[in-house]
């Protein structure tokens, strides 16, 4: 079963009457708060979600930027989005999924039926639905989520990974190869990782290439039926894009969600740097 769903596909489910609960993950590294462009026109009945505060948490720099919430904590947020046990929650954003697929990992994780919407809101649109300009409050919802976590590897684990699988990095290849770091203290990847960016895997619309291409990039950095495979990127968001597609195309691919941020922010891991895992 697809864990996409076309604009037309939520359309007839919202027609219907489903239990679908829509969440909007609008976020950007230089807009991380994307409640404006949610009030400016959003999926009617669609809750914005602030990916800062409910899909992650704060903490020391040698965290990362975005750790991961606790199971109590996005048990909350669901409830606050309306989501009860059993509803279909679709989620999007306007940044070709790589936002909503951060939320998508972590509903997955705690036995939520989670859907991404493909196009997002853009696609929405220019199928011609229409847009809702309300700030959406529900009623709170009773959602029981089971325990996050075990799809997420910590610093060590990831350290130790390439020892007995595949670490992609899925950072462009300029922040793989240490040639410049916009946002953490050090340049380069994790020894041992190989470079696959996630923008590969997806074409101008935000939309999944057919399948035996992807499979195909992924092979191309040692991704093969039964190998461990793990992703990591800046700081835990768009390695779950690279989870979420890998999922489609049946290969099960877990996350180190301190990612970069946090590997450059502790002292004395190594680095390294080039086009090679090193």
């Amino acid at each position: 079963m697809s864990n996409f769903v076309t604009v037309d596909e939520l359309k007839a489910l919202q027609s219907e009457g489903a239990p679908v609960r829509v969440i909007d993950v609008r976020w950007r590294l230089d807009r991380p708060d994307g409640r404006g462009e949610y009030l400016d026109g959003h999926i009617p009945g669609a809750v914005y979600v602030p990916l800062d505060e409910e899909l992650a948490t704060h903490g020391e720099a040698s965290e990362g930027r975005h750790p991961l919430p606790s199971t109590a904590k996005l048990q909350a947020a669901a409830r606050r989005w309306g989501v009860n046990d059993g509803d279909t929650v679709v989620v999007y954003d306007d940044a070709k999924g790589i936002a909503a697929a951060r939320a998508w990992w972590l509903l997955r994780q705690a036995g939520v039926d989670v859907k991404v919407l493909e196009g997002g809101i853009r696609g929405w649109t220019a199928a011609g639905h229409e847009v809702a300009t309300d700030d959406v409050t529900p009623e709170p919802g009773g959602v029981v989520l089971g325990e996050i976590g075990a799809d997420a590897l910590t610093i060590d684990e990831a350290a130790a990974f390439p020892a007995s699988g595949v670490l992609l990095d899925v950072r462009a290849p300029e922040r793989y190869r240490g040639d410049t770091e916009p946002l953490d203290p050090i340049a380069g990847h994790v020894p041992g990782a190989r470079n696959l960016p996630t923008v590969l895997h997806f074409d101008a619309d935000g939309k999944i290439l057919d399948h035996d291409t992807v499979r195909a990039t992924f092979a191309s950095v040692g991704v093969v039926p039964g190998t461990p495979v793990a992703a990591y990127c800046g700081s835990g968001v768009t390695a779950a894009h690279t989870a979420l597609i890998a999922a489609e195309v049946g290969i099960d691919a877990k996350v180190f969600p301190g990612s970069w941020s946090q590997w450059s922010n502790t002292p004395g891991r190594p680095v390294a740097r080039g086009d090679q895992p090193g």
